[in-house]
């Protein structure tokens, strides 16, 4: 007798435990599909783009305090973008192999919890860039969000190849709102480093398109890949390459001698690959795009890393010499 109550007691206990941890594995899948919502990879653009923006525009000091609040902010705003980024595109993410792992292709998270969750995100944003900066920047995160997912996702996304060269302005935003943050104003500055990465965005996206071109096919988005041949494609990111170098270039003027190296050095070498790739596609050769977009994300981020050491370093400017 007592054997069999010992036995009902163990069957009973390993039945909490399986139970205990079938609801914890539960729960860190939805709190993982939820993070996946907000596309923590693509926010690394956030860092890379608004601390050297804050430094600069707060020349010579470091405001640990607010740099961190700007982030969280920021943060908080990128994630609702691209939540409701993929609320829009939840149809053709299920077409691509790329995205069809993404949490509403697979329906980890509902189109209602989403929605949700992407406006809670966007008002805590905003929360905490008035709170902590100042209204300028709290709008400006407004403004990106609903560009990206009204402008871009909405409208250019799904009808004209020239959707990331007008909806990439929204990446280029953390320029604005770092400076924004900091001064209160915007200044030529980080309009310039605004352009920057405008220019920067479409052989960014292209040189992926160019390895994806079939995902995209299948949902019907007209990426230039997928309309174009590559020695056009290709041409093409070369002029935008061009455009992204000589614009960095122009801020030479309120810089020292640190970024002046390297913007040089870090330009040349993304054009040098750039131009490999075109010279590749126009004599028939097999090409390796996707060594393009990694070497894109490298360069972007050597070019703001130079940025910031030059704004803590605090160097004489250029401009100081004349």
């Amino acid at each position: 007798m007592s054997g069999d109550l010992s036995a009902a007691s163990q069957g009973t206990s390993d039945g909490s435990a399986a139970a205990s941890q079938s609801l914890l594995a539960r729960s860190r899948a939805t709190v993982l599909a939820y993070i996946a919502l907000t596309k923590p990879r693509v926010i690394e653009l956030l860092l890379v783009a608004t601390i050297p923006v804050m430094l600069q525009a707060d020349r010579g000091h470091v405001d640990i305090a607010l740099i961190a609040f700007t982030l969280i902010g920021g943060w908080l705003g990128a994630g609702s973008a691209n939540t409701l980024n993929m609320v829009a595109d939840a149809d053709i993410d299920q077409k691509m192999k790329r995205t069809a792992r993404r949490p509403l292709a697979r329906h980890a998270v509902s189109t209602r919890a989403a929605l949700i969750f992407g406006i809670v995100l966007w008002l805590a944003s905003f929360a905490v860039l008035w709170t902590a900066a100042n209204l300028l920047s709290a709008l400006l995160v407004t403004a990106t969000i609903a560009f990206y997912v009204g402008v871009y996702t909405m409208i250019l996304k799904r009808r004209t190849w020239q959707n990331v060269v007008w909806g990439g302005a929204a990446g280029c935003m953390p320029t604005l709102v770092g400076w924004a943050a900091v001064t209160g104003s915007i200044s030529w500055q980080p309009i310039v480093l605004f352009l920057v990465i405008f220019f920067w965005t479409p052989p960014h996206t292209w040189a992926l398109a160019m390895r994806y071109k079939e995902d995209y096919k299948a949902a019907g988005v007209p990426m230039l890949p997928v309309i174009a041949t590559e020695e056009r494609v290709t041409r093409q990111m070369l002029v935008y390459t061009w455009l992204t170098v000589v614009s960095s270039l122009v801020l030479i003027i309120g810089a020292s001698w640190i970024y002046l190296a390297v913007a040089v050095l870090a330009g040349a070498w993304f054009l040098s690959r750039v131009h490999k790739l075109y010279r590749e596609t126009r004599a028939g050769a097999e090409v390796a795009p996707l060594k393009v977009f990694l070497q894109s994300n490298e360069y972007l981020a050597i070019l703001f890393c130079g940025l910031a050491i030059d704004a803590v370093v605090n160097l004489p400017t250029i401009a100081s010499y004349f």
